[in-house]
């Protein structure tokens, strides 16, 4: 195996909070028996209402049921801490101990958060209540709608003194922060950096700007949230929101030596390509390209591929350009499974938390179902359909894709 190179990145922590599990135990066993938790979404802040009256929207999605601060994250801090923010150090808190990241120097750690604009719910409802009484406005708000909130709270809980910064590159952001973060430790600017897609806490302002660009459904499931989130499948209608925020740790293989850390799999290679293009509308192109420099970067062969975690969103056309791009690429033969079925989209979260659940899937030896596949827009993918699939994963890609024509894909090797 190639990470027995010391200077191999390797994955050595994960985190994942999710609607459908809190924690990467609960979280496997929920994606290996294929649940979800789609609803019509009741946080406060993401239906619209006037007054006392009923809500005048029903968006669904996937809510977090419940959710406990992880032990030992200060009061003050989780006082003032927005569901992004404490959603984010409940997970950053689960990974930091799996890579036993206090055994490391905090001057070598860097941490970056993926996902810009991800508290829009709590700043709507600061909007909403203290409209007539400005001058009360609680002071951190002047902290909160800044893009280094998230990160300068993650450091400061734990202490992390390499750097620490945001990266936005919408639905792309979680996986563009992990590519960042193997750049990091690859140039040998810190020794380990921690990757967060941040919890995008979406407001019924852009659930209802979503709906209007034609991107989120579901008006054909309205009575039935628990069948509205369908990639690939002929009858889907749009993506279907679900919060989640995950985690990945990464170093290279010569500084992982901390009593305790098991690699998850070695890092290989990683791409990123733009379509110059400020609309969402999808890129053959730009696909293929990025998939290819992946690919070439890592020294693999696309038939060795044996499984690709798909962005895999639920529309029409994205769904269909990115069969046609697998296809192309030569990673048809591969087995497909579509985490955001389960999960719904993330939009920040999502390149994170499926590399997460990727990873997972590959320590756990078996590929969770698609929900809701029922009608494939192409046959011939080697899907894994109704239930989990025992499976080895040797080599797995990763792709995610964000409006404005952003394109990244990651190869992982089994370590």
């Amino acid at each position: 195996m190639q990470n027995s190179d010391s200077s191999a990145i390797l994955v050595t922590g994960v985190g994942i909070t999710s609607a459908i599990g809190h924690g990467a135990a609960d979280f496997t066993a929920a994606l290996l028996e294929g649940n979800s938790n789609f609803a019509v979404m009741k946080r406060p802040g993401r239906q619209c209402s006037t007054g006392d009256e009923p809500p005048t929207t029903q968006f669904i999605g996937a809510e977090i049921p419940s959710f406990s601060p992880a032990d030992g994250i200060p009061a003050s801090i989780l006082r003032t801490a927005s569901l992004s923010g404490q959603v984010a150090l409940a997970t950053l808190h689960e990974a930091w101990h799996d890579a036993r990241l206090s055994h490391v120097d905090p001057m070598r750690i860097g941490l970056v958060v993926g996902g810009s604009n991800v508290q829009q719910r709590e700043l709507i409802r600061a909007h909403e209540s203290y409209r007539e009484r400005p001058q009360f406005l609680r002071p951190t708000y002047g902290l909160s709608f800044m893009d280094s909130d998230i990160s300068g709270m993650c450091s400061e809980v734990f202490g992390i003194r390499g750097f620490a910064y945001t990266i936005g590159g919408a639905s792309a952001s979680g996986q563009l922060a992990a590519i960042q973060a193997v750049q990091a430790v690859a140039s040998g600017q810190v020794d380990v950096c921690i990757a967060v897609g941040a919890l995008m806490d979406l407001s019924h302002w852009e659930c209802q700007g979503l709906r209007s660009l034609g991107a989120m459904g579901s008006d054909e499931f309205a009575a039935q949230p628990q069948l509205a989130c369908r990639p690939f499948d002929r009858r889907t209608d749009g993506f279907i929101f679900g919060e989640s925020c995950g985690v990945v740790v990464v170093e290279r293989a010569g500084a992982a030596t901390r009593a305790g850390v098991r690699p998850y799999a070695r890092v290989a290679g990683w791409g990123v390509r733009m379509d110059a293009n400020r609309n969402p509308n999808p890129s053959f192109e730009g696909e293929v390209g990025v998939i290819r420099q992946a690919l070439q970067k890592a020294g693999f062969d696309a038939q060795t591929i044996d499984y690709v975690n798909p962005h895999g969103t639920g529309s029409r056309l994205g769904d269909a350009t990115e069969l046609k791009t697998i296809e192309e690429v030569g990673l048809k033969h591969a087995y497909i499974n579509t985490t955001k079925s389960l999960i719904g989209h993330g939009l920040s979260a999502a390149g994170a938390s499926e590399l997460v659940a990727t990873l997972l899937q590959m320590r756990a030896g078996k590929l969770h179902p698609c929900g809701n596949l029922e009608q494939p827009i192409d046959d011939a993918c080697n899907w894994v359909r109704g239930r989990c699939v025992d499976h080895d994963i040797q080599r797995a890609v990763k792709i995610s894709l964000g409006f404005s024509g952003i394109n990244c894909a990651m190869c992982l090797e089994r370590s």
